[in-house]
């Protein structure tokens, strides 16, 4: 008898804790890495317990690839660059409008949430608002490449063999610029465009010889700043950061002719399901004590007011040493990349790749 009172309760109990279960909402981040911190997330589920949080790190290309093929299912929260929302929605729609009713924005930078809002509204409904900010530019040892200042200054044969630069999209952009060229306004005459990306790829064709090797990570560009190897590269800010942490002399340099600059944003997939949810997180991870602890995780600058004080002392050393407010007022911000973009400069980059070894 005593055991067939157990078995009933035990079963009872495992009903009540199966109950329990389905009633939990599952928010589903597809996300960068680093940005959702285990930390973060055990904070999140202790304050709303009715909710588990499901991370996917990826990237621009893999987040808008992953909504495309499910028609913007499989995931709740996703954080493409601002610059990835415009054209994919248009060409695949794959999100939907935020309600800002029920993100607190007011303590967001105006600047950026302007921006964003800019870019990502269609039709009069706005599908992005801003979390994190970086740039893309120069870093340097001060002690052995106090002049490196300009993108083309990684090929100034003053520095053959000491600098490095990843072939990517960034450094097609960054000596555009250095040429007098302005690449996101050829966006909008793609022949012209095609001109300025030609003559982009005989330059850092030309520039070989000036590169110790063609990062790949930040894990190598790092080995070979540290190592002396090199003595200026091109690099996200986030990576001179945590560098200048090990030696002071390593410092970012934000180019003369403009940093380049990203904001990482908060979009709903169209067919998301946990609405909710998301909003929770948006506003959660944007309250001060918790800006801390992603940009701790992401090395990144929150896009709320006060966001480079909030940062943790080593990072905040870091910026500050590398930014003025001029810099900061000569910012490139990346613009919306239209359908067919994307394509021409990959086919530059093979070019260049194939003439390089990179």
């Amino acid at each position: 008898m005593h055991f067939k009172t157990t078995l009933a309760g035990l079963l009872a109990a495992t009903m009540l804790a199966g109950a329990g279960s389905a009633q939990a909402e599952t928010l589903r981040l597809l996300t960068w890495g680093s940005y959702a911190p285990d930390e973060l997330i055990e904070k999140f589920e202790a304050e709303y317990p009715d909710i588990d949080v499901e991370v996917t790190f990826s990237n621009n290309e893999e987040m808008i690839a992953k909504l495309r093929a499910t028609g913007g299912a499989g995931f709740d929260l996703a954080q493409p660059s601002h610059d990835r929302i415009y054209a994919a929605q248009l060409e695949y729609d794959i999100y939907k409008p935020l309600d800002l009713s029920k993100i607190d924005t007011s303590v967001m930078e105006a600047k950026l949430l302007d921006g964003v809002k800019e870019n990502t509204t269609i039709e009069g409904e706005v599908y992005a608002v801003p979390h994190q900010w970086g740039t893309s530019g120069l870093m340097a040892d001060k002690t052995k490449a106090p002049d490196l200042k300009s993108w083309a200054d990684l090929c100034n044969p003053a520095y053959e063999g000491k600098t490095s630069m990843r072939l990517k999209r960034t450094i097609l952009l960054g000596t555009a610029f250095s040429m007098g060229e302005d690449p996101f306004a050829a966006y909008s005459d793609l022949d012209k465009y095609q001109g300025i990306l030609d003559k982009v790829a005989e330059k850092l064709i030309e520039c070989k010889g000036n590169i110790k090797a063609y990062w790949k990570g930040g894990d190598d560009l790092s080995a070979m700043m540290l190592s002396g190897e090199i003595v200026g590269s091109e690099t996200w800010d986030s990576t001179a950061y945590k560098l200048f942490d090990q030696n002071k002399n390593i410092v970012f340099v934000p180019p003369k002719e403009g940093a380049l600059a990203w904001i990482d944003t908060f979009a709903l997939p169209r067919k998301a399901k946990a609405d909710d949810a998301a909003y929770k997180w948006i506003n959660f991870v944007l309250r001060p004590e918790n800006v801390t602890l992603m940009s701790a995780s992401t090395g990144a600058i929150a896009a709320v007011k006060g966001g480079q004080d909030l940062l943790p002392e080593d990072k905040k050393a870091a910026v500050n040493a590398a930014f003025t407010a001029e810099d900061i007022d000569n910012l490139k911000f990346f613009a919306n990349i239209p359908p067919g973009v994307e394509d021409m400069e990959g086919k530059t980059l093979e070019k260049i790749k194939a003439a390089t070894g990179g």
